[in-house]
């Protein structure tokens, strides 16, 4: 999602961890203005998999060194697919048809970001009214 987004990639190659906040507070907006729950899944380098917990209200987790995000998007998808509507947002068309496979809807990062932005302005909107 970063790279897909010009202003994120500008902010990622002055410091990677600002773009990755902004990112997870534009989702956390996301989920603030739907009724979507949203979890984000970066690219990591320890040992482990791990989660920074639930930052702004929702979970961040990072793979492990080694393994890609999309294969610990790929164990998400097939744990909770099942169980949950699950969309995955990427630009990677192996990996829309892999999530597909497991029974979750995939969009693109351009239909992410229409998203957060129809949310906000439909949040915006509310707000005025409510005014």
């Amino acid at each position: 999602m970063i790279f897909a987004s010009p202003d994120l990639q500008a902010l990622h190659q002055r410091n990677t961890a600002v773009a990755r906040e902004t990112l997870v507070r534009m989702l956390t907006s996301l989920q603030d203005s739907s009724d979507w729950t949203v979890a984000v899944v970066f690219d990591g380098k320890g040992v482990k998999a791990s989660s920074d917990g639930m930052p702004n209200g929702i979970p961040v987790f990072y793979s492990k060194s080694g393994q890609t995000a999309d294969s610990l998007i790929e164990r998400l998808a097939a744990k909770y697919a099942s169980e949950h509507a699950v969309y995955v947002a990427t630009n990677d068309n192996m990996e829309r048809t892999t999530v597909e496979a497991f029974g979750c809807e995939s969009m693109s990062a351009e239909q992410l970001f229409s998203e957060i932005q129809q949310k906000s302005a439909a949040l915006q909107d509310r707000i005025r009214k409510m005014s």
